[in-house]
């Protein structure tokens, strides 16, 4: 079995790109006020979501393992 993430939008650093949907369809959605969150906060481990993430312009998605909250993005410098 593997790792479960939780993804969160920082949505006070969403400048509403969409980068994350076209990255990740399925993973993000933009809301009425062109704010991105996940479809699924909590779920399995997802390389497109991990490449939404990287690939953000204003670095606002951050995931962490579900069951330990252990950062898996943004990595620590």
């Amino acid at each position: 079995m593997g790792d479960r993430w939780h993804v969160e939008v920082d949505r006070s650093v969403c400048i509403g790109s969409g980068m994350c949907v076209v990255t990740a369809p399925g993973g993000f959605a933009l809301d009425a006020a062109r704010q991105s969150h996940p479809t699924t906060p909590e779920r399995d481990a997802d390389e497109q979501v991990l490449e939404a993430a990287e690939g953000c312009p204003v670095e606002a998605i951050t995931i962490t393992l579900a069951d330990s909250g252990e950062v898996v993005f943004p990595p620590e410098d």
